[in-house]
């Protein structure tokens, strides 16, 4: 038998019980309370938990690792709670928005009431279950969870209705309704705060803004098509204007600021685009009403209006240019048809039509500068178009380079007495400014020069300081060559003035004085416009010794230069004695020497044109013109036999010893054409075609000795780019002066290529 001696005792284990068991009773305690938390906490009697309790347990669940359980209970709990108040409170309501859209708010509402009470209880729920950390967290997890049970509900037409109401409230309040803003907002900021399952767009784009972007465009599609037939433009407009204001409103007060760009493009589509022309060429206060009546507010509403939309504006500045271009033919055509004689003023015809097509044009200018500032902010473009369409009419108007000198002609001499230094610029400045938009402004030249000298010569000039600030004008215009010839008649009378200071020392110290005054202004051919061969006439004994004696005077003291008298430019003071009375004839040189014959005349006998003709040598023209003025305008010193306005070879002349006039100072003018006749026209013209080719061949010259050898387009370019300043040269008359200067050896073509010139020295 064996023995237990020595053997070591055998000790016994006690295990302990199963810790599952116990950890699943523990979770479901801890979970019934933490249910019966958010179901309180749903039923709105929160306050009788003890969060401390309620958090404790939460915070058991999950180091004990039941979070998934957890979250997955909490998640069912909340969507039970929330299916239950859907069916509850929303489902019973649906149908009100079908009998009835004013009521449909009340569906607003309700989802706005259970929206809230939602998320002020995932608030609390997230507070308990802070420490559980699946994701999406409780509170994302709450409101996916309402978007998916509530809002889009596979049981009911939540999601639908919500979206009808909207709608229809949105509606109502375009037709002037009033609604209930605050629901409207609460509705769609809920929709905003929940997300798609990406996380990152809200439902606000797919569950309503998709739908209220179509809605909307249809609603202004009707809208426009019935306004733009019931109202004119202007009234339109501010309708138009109200819609962009109210939508922007909309937007800002219950939508969100990322839908106002969308739907003003639909309204500015709608409402802008798609009636742009028909708003515009609207019979009755359409866009050429709008301009006739100076609408500056409808203009500048259309302009702010139009600018929106692409196309808008240029479709505007079209319809202003078109309609600036109808009134400048207009004003072209009136000019050309006109047969009106200011006879108030005693204006010739000719510097009438003038003056009024200068002044019609300037005050079109101002209307569409008025018209640029105030309704189009001075936006270059349409300045640009403006501008545009101006040199167009302007040009088509042959004479307005004529017009324009003769229009500054009469301000220097006239208009401008009494007015202020200001105001003189300012007349000034907006003739300049149309002068700017003259293609030929050699042939403006021309003309200016014709008339600043008759000012200069017969001081007619009101104002040396206005005379050099229009010189100044034009410098900075045109450039130093434009001026320096004008500026150089004013340098011709400086000196002739001084001139005149050392001839009368020089006459005090002859014994064949004049018997009679003499001034005489010294010109400069090249810087004048007189023609090379003065007109002949027979002076007078004592008028030609005068002349031999001032002539002995300036050879003395310019030795080498040739004088060349131009009587035809000059004027005499007569001392005349009629029966009743003595006046002082002031009259051109011509004149003096007509009326001087009559002097040899016994009292009432005439003398014949052939006879005038024939003691005066003067040519035919210029005779008649003389005969006209002392015989048949205003102060009638001769008398005509037979009476008539114009000269006949067979007409006879007496002196008219009856005459008077209650001034002792008479000046009698030339008659003369202010505005020249067809045939001084073309003269005139061809002298700028000729003074063009030398112009032309020295811009040509220019280029090629700077260049040395260039191809005929680039040379064609550059010469055209040289000479747009003065005038608009055409390609193939720089062509002729090319192949001109060539004949004259200062260019050749390149051998082996006859389209590229050298230059010679």
């Amino acid at each position: 038998m064996a023995s237990l001696q020595g053997r070591r005792p055998v000790r016994g284990k006690i295990r302990p019980p199963q810790r599952k068991a116990a950890a699943e009773s523990h979770f479901e305690s801890t979970w019934s309370t933490l249910a019966n938390a958010i179901t309180t906490i749903h039923e709105q009697k929160a306050y009788t938990l003890s969060y401390e309790e309620v958090y404790r347990c939460g915070y058991n669940l999950v180091i004990h690792k039941c979070g998934e359980r957890l979250y997955n209970g909490t998640k069912e709990l909340i969507e039970k709670h929330l299916m239950s108040e859907a069916e509850s409170k929303i489902v019973p309501i649906l149908g009100i928005a079908d009998t009835s859209p004013s009521e449909g708010v009340q569906v607003l509402k309700a989802i706005q009431r259970l929206w809230k009470h939602h998320v002020t209880c995932l608030l609390m729920i997230s507070d308990i279950l802070v420490h559980m950390s699946r994701l999406p967290r409780t509170y994302d997890m709450g409101l996916y969870l309402f978007r998916d049970t509530v809002i889009r509900s596979q049981k009911y037409p939540i999601q639908s209705h919500l979206q009808k109401v909207l709608l229809e409230q949105i509606t109502l309040e375009r037709k002037g309704d009033m609604i209930d803003r605050g629901a409207i907002k609460a509705c769609t900021d809920m929709l905003l705060e929940m997300k798609e399952n990406n996380g990152a767009d809200s439902i606000y784009v797919s569950d309503f803004e998709t739908r209220f972007v179509e809605t909307s465009r249809e609603f202004y599609r009707i809208e426009s098509d019935d306004l733009v037939r019931r109202f004119d433009p202007p009234e339109y407009m501010r309708k138009v204007e109200n819609r962009l204001d109210e939508e922007q409103q909309r937007c800002s007060h219950y939508l969100t600021e990322k839908t106002e760009p969308k739907i003003r493009m639909i309204v500015e589509q709608e409402m802008i685009a798609k009636h742009l022309k028909t708003v515009m060429e609207m019979e009755n206060w359409g866009l050429k009403q709008l301009l006739i009546n100076n609408r500056l507010e409808d203009l500048d509403r259309m302009y702010r209006l139009f600018s929106r939309v692409p196309n808008g504006a240029k479709e505007l500045q079209s319809g202003v240019s078109s309609y600036i271009k109808e009134c400048g033919k207009a004003i072209n055509t009136n000019v050309k048809e006109s047969a009106i004689e200011n006879t108030e003023k005693g204006i010739p015809l000719g510097v009438a039509l003038a003056l009024r097509w200068v002044q019609e044009v300037l005050d079109l200018k101002d209307k569409f500068d008025t018209i640029l500032n105030s309704a189009f902010s001075k936006d270059k473009s349409f300045e640009t178009a403006i501008n545009s369409a101006f040199e167009i009419f302007i040009n088509l108007n042959f004479k307005a380079p004529e017009f324009m000198s003769l229009f500054i002609d009469n301000k220097l001499k006239k208009d401008f007495k009494g007015k202020s230094d200001d105001e003189v610029d300012l007349i000034l400045n907006k003739t300049t400014t149309l002068f700017r938009f003259l293609s030929d402004k050699d042939v403006f030249e021309r003309y200016y020069k014709q008339h600043l000298s008759n000012r200069l010569l017969h001081g007619k000039s009101l104002s040396d300081e206005a005379e050099r600030g229009m010189i100044s004008k034009l410098k900075i215009e045109c450039g130093f060559q434009f001026t320096s010839k004008l500026e150089g008649m004013f340098t011709d009378m400086r000196l002739s003035t001084d001139t005149m200071g050392s001839f009368k020392e020089f006459l005090g110290k002859v014994a064949d004085t004049p018997p009679f005054e003499l001034n005489v202004t010294v010109l400069t051919s090249t810087f004048w416009p007189i023609s090379s061969m003065p007109v002949p006439c027979n002076l007078p004994v004592d008028f030609l010794a005068a002349t031999k004696v001032f002539e002995r005077f300036y050879t003395s003291r310019h030795n080498g230069r040739k004088l060349t008298w131009h009587m035809t430019m000059g004027n005499v003071d007569l001392r005349a004695t009629f029966d009743n009375k003595k006046h002082e004839l002031n009259v051109s040189t011509m004149a003096a020497i007509v009326l001087l014959l009559f002097n040899n005349v016994p009292e009432g006998e005439s003398l014949s044109y052939t006879t005038i003709e024939q003691e005066t040598g003067l040519p035919a023209e210029n005779l008649k013109r003389t005969l006209q003025s002392v015989a048949c305008g205003k102060f009638k010193v001769l008398i005509k036999d037979p009476k008539s306005r114009e000269i006949a070879e067979t007409d006879t002349f007496k002196f008219n010893a009856a005459f008077s006039e209650r001034q002792l100072r008479i000046k009698i003018q030339t008659i003369a054409s202010k505005v020249e006749s067809a045939v001084e026209l073309k003269e005139t013209q061809e002298k700028v075609d000729e003074d063009r080719k030398h112009i032309a061949e020295a811009a040509i010259v220019r280029v090629m000795k700077n260049r040395k050898s260039l191809d005929h387009n680039n040379l064609i370019t550059e010469v055209i780019s040289q000479l747009q300043g003065r005038f608009n040269p055409a390609p193939s008359m720089i062509k002729k002066r090319i192949e001109a200067l060539i004949d004259r050896e200062y260019l050749e073509r390149a051998p082996g290529d006859r389209t590229i010139y050298n230059y010679l020295a």
